[in-house]
């Protein structure tokens, strides 16, 4: 099936995330299965067809980020389908994007950070409650993204150059280093976890209580559970976390290319989003503080 040969060619050529996979093989059976309705021949559409199905998917509430996010995964499958010579054309190229308002990254305080994570330190009782603590800390203090958390094992960690391996998008290594704390805080959740004598327990980092590798939505639960604590704002992700780290960074004077380095950016163009929060972040303290503002 060409569906199957696309999603191989995204695993083992593109080196796409497990994530980004699942969302664009969901992309293109919401495309396939429109196109059965419609009883079309995926080779027999057309420029005007595709437009029609977008149209469509904003009829039916989708927003216009998700409507781009179909647009660009449909613009790649028909260009893999071209280079299988399955289909002479691609009926995407030609459309464009639709306009998004520009959303500055949602963070938290700094401030109320360091006093969550010291809340957390100081209430630690058990296993569960230290690795907890442990997650925060990470996403907090090395700006890593959900899936490079998953992702790191107990020999990643260098203890004695205060660093920690990750791998980042497309399989891509670097090294983030270490806060003197978090490394001892490390060291401790290792000795807990050795002690849990759990069977068969996870050579990866985080791990549930019984051991086994960590999964997303325990990490998704982790972390809203937390910062539920301490803001009330709707978006309580993992992404939050690694937006405050880099704010954090550029707040305290840190040099772009350098944020960019430690998020694992491909370009400089997905760090200079934090410059405009900054720059926000002040215009609101302004209007606070200022008499006449």
């Amino acid at each position: 099936m060409f569906k199957d040969r696309f999603i191989s060619f995204l695993t083992f050529e593109k080196r796409y995330s497990p994530h980004t996979i699942k969302a664009y093989e969901m992309e293109v059976k919401g495309f396939l299965d429109f196109l059965e309705a419609e009883n079309v021949p995926f080779e027999e559409v057309d420029h005007k067809l595709m437009r029609y199905y977008f149209s469509l998917l904003r009829e039916k509430g989708k927003e216009a980020s998700s409507v781009n996010r179909a647009i660009s995964t449909l613009r790649s499958f028909y260009k893999f389908l071209q280079r299988e010579q399955l289909v002479e054309k691609n009926p995407v190229r030609l459309i464009q994007a639709l306009k998004t308002p520009k959303k500055l990254p949602v963070v938290v305080e700094k401030d109320k950070m360091n006093q969550l994570l010291d809340h957390m330190d100081a209430t630690v009782d058990d296993f569960e409650s230290l690795r907890d603590f442990i997650i925060m800390e990470l996403l907090f203090g090395t700006g890593i993204r959900l899936s490079e958390l998953l992702q790191i094992k107990e020999s990643d960690i260098d203890f004695y150059n205060k660093k920690i391996l990750i791998l980042g998008k497309r399989n891509k290594e670097r090294f983030v280093p270490l806060h003197l704390t978090l490394i001892e805080e490390l060291k401790e959740y290792l000795e807990k976890k050795k002690l849990q004598n759990l069977e068969n327990i996870s050579e990866y980092l985080v791990v549930t209580k019984e051991g086994k590798r960590a999964y997303r939505l325990l990490i998704y639960r982790v972390v809203k559970k937390y910062l539920s604590m301490i803001t009330s704002q709707k978006k309580r992700s993992p992404h939050v976390l690694r937006h405050s780290f880099a704010t954090s960074l550029l707040d305290n004077g840190a040099d772009l290319n350098a944020i960019k380095e430690l998020l694992g950016h491909a370009g400089l163009a997905a760090t200079q989003v934090y410059t405009h929060n900054s720059a926000e972040r002040l215009k609101s303290i302004y209007k606070q503080a200022h008499p006449k503002a």
